[in-house]
């Protein structure tokens, strides 16, 4: 009688390949070139082939591949198969979640910091800093969204010294915040909570800048461009100093392939590539063309520049260069409006997203230079934006956050706030977005003059979105809306808005 027991993997020396017969390992090395659709079609050929198919080997290259192996499910997974299953219905999930706005809401409160001045994050974790010159620290992986404050070098000996921060920064390893007076305070996450690095600017710091991969540090102060970043005995040291012809816009940090930092920074209408130990080049320079945004990548760099009107055909476009020719790759747009905003390190290969006072959110393709689709977004301006594969994110100088479908160019969904947004970023399962005033110091905020605090409607606002599957329903419902009914005070807000009911 014929048995229908399926063949194993050691039981297997030959597999039939039409006319002849092939080694395993032989065999194996063809299905490498094959996708997973291809490998479950194989699997119906017949019992030595589905065992072919299902090889380990195969589903662990498939799953390094599109990009689900991480270094804690090496030792768990026990099947590769199965995890690219498991990581494919939970991406599946998480983009209905985002697409129907289903998941958790909250925000990060820090009330005697006063006005919220600035704001940056690094996989998760936010930095932030307020007029009362406090830095604050919150990791959104965490459930509780646990907080720490980080300490300042700055002694106030006088009582008009100006506490409040200017500039903040975040990447894995450093945070770095610049405050009004010129002072510059260097934090590591990894060894505690003490300033490990500080210097001083004579005048106020106009932009600071954090490289992503490394420890180096680029802020900007009158004519001056200071790079400062560790030797190989951890001691910290300028790097090199630069002197500009105006004052500086905006400032960037990458690394080169040496691992050297490379410094990108806009002066009204001059764009500089700056190196240690080489000579300024400017990338683009064009007279009464002031930039207005820019974004680099490892190899890229974006801006826009403003017209007024003299050159009908070459103001309000996006000029991209190559950092390592310092050559122009192409010219995007032609806009009426000036360009607020670009994303260009964190959108997929090619693509290049925009964002411009005449209300629209542009996605643009580096290879044909043309734009792929335009989304009226904001009735005040675009003023930050962020995109990904399917996705774009846009806010506004009216405070309403936007979640775009980038292929059907429809909007999702939408959060308004009262100041405008001036800080977009996620990434698969979670979203952060600030409202920050642009009133740093409004009269009435508070009370009392001497009042540690501000209103609320004076402080801005960070928010956290979380996505993730795991969310129960309970938690989908704002803090504000949840309440257990057993205060007895008569004027509260938390007040219970869930529908039905809750637990009354």
């Amino acid at each position: 009688m014929k048995s229908d027991k399926t063949p194993s993997q050691n039981e297997i020396n030959e597999i039939p390949f039409f006319d002849i017969q092939l080694p395993y390992e032989i065999a194996l090395l063809i299905f490498q070139y094959l996708g997973r659709t291809d490998l479950g079609r194989c699997a119906q050929v017949s019992k030595t082939w589905r065992v072919l198919a299902e090889d380990e080997v195969l589903w662990h290259r498939l799953c390094q591949m599109e990009g689900y192996l991480t270094d804690s499910e090496v030792t768990d997974c026990t099947s590769w198969k199965g995890a690219l299953k498991a990581s494919r219905t939970k991406e599946s999930l998480l983009r209905t979640n985002w697409k129907n706005r289903i998941g958790a809401v909250g925000q990060l409160h820090y009330e005697l910091g006063k006005v919220l001045c600035d704001i940056h994050s690094s996989d998760g974790v936010v930095l932030a800093g307020y007029t009362s010159g406090d830095v604050r620290l919150w990791d959104t992986r965490a459930s509780d969204h646990a907080t720490s404050s980080l300490k300042s070098t700055r002694v106030i000996t006088d009582v008009g010294s100006n506490l409040q921060v200017s500039f903040v920064q975040i990447n894995p390893c450093l945070a770095v915040a610049a405050y009004e007076d010129g002072t510059v305070d260097v934090w590591s996450l990894l060894i505690g909570r003490e300033p490990i690095h500080h210097y001083q600017h004579n005048q106020k710091i106009q932009a600071l800048a954090l490289c992503p991969e490394t420890a180096a540090i680029a802020t900007a102060s009158s004519f001056q461009i200071k790079v400062e970043c560790p030797d190989e005995r951890g001691y910290w040291r300028s790097t090199c100093n630069f002197q500009t012809q105006k004052l500086v816009n905006f400032l960037h940090l990458v690394q080169d392939t040496g691992g050297c930092p490379v410094a990108i920074a806009a002066a009204e209408e001059i764009v500089y590539l700056l190196k240690a130990e080489e000579t300024e080049k400017i990338l683009h320079s064009a007279y009464g063309q002031p930039v207005t945004c820019l974004d680099v990548s490892l190899t890229q760099a974006a801006f826009g520049v403003k017209s007024y009107g003299w050159f009908a055909n070459n103001g309000n476009k996006i000029h991209v260069y190559n950092l390592q020719t310092a050559q122009s790759i192409t010219t995007l747009g032609n806009s009426t409006g000036d360009f607020t905003c670009i994303g260009l390190k964190d959108s997929p290969p090619h693509l290049l997203v925009t964002g411009n006072r005449d209300r629209r959110v542009r996605v643009y393709d580096l290879r044909c230079s043309r734009s792929l689709c335009s989304l009226y977004a904001h009735h005040l301006g675009v003023s930050a934006v962020r995109m990904d594969d399917w996705k774009v994110v846009s806010g506004g100088e009216e405070g309403l956050t936007c979640v775009w479908d980038q292929r059907m160019g429809t909007k999702l969904w939408e959060m308004h706030a009262r100041h405008p947004v001036r800080y977009v970023w996620f990434n698969s399962h979670s979203l952060i977005t600030a409202n920050i005033p642009d009133d740093k110091n409004p009269r009435g905020a508070s009370i009392m003059d001497d009042d540690l605090t501000a209103h609320r409607r004076h402080r801005g606002t960070i928010n956290v979105y979380n996505f993730s599957m795991d969310q129960t329903s309970v938690e989908s419902i704002l803090p504000i809306c949840r309440s257990s009914y057993s205060e007895m005070t008569g004027y509260n807000y938390n007040i219970g808005l869930a529908v039905p009911y809750d637990n009354v």
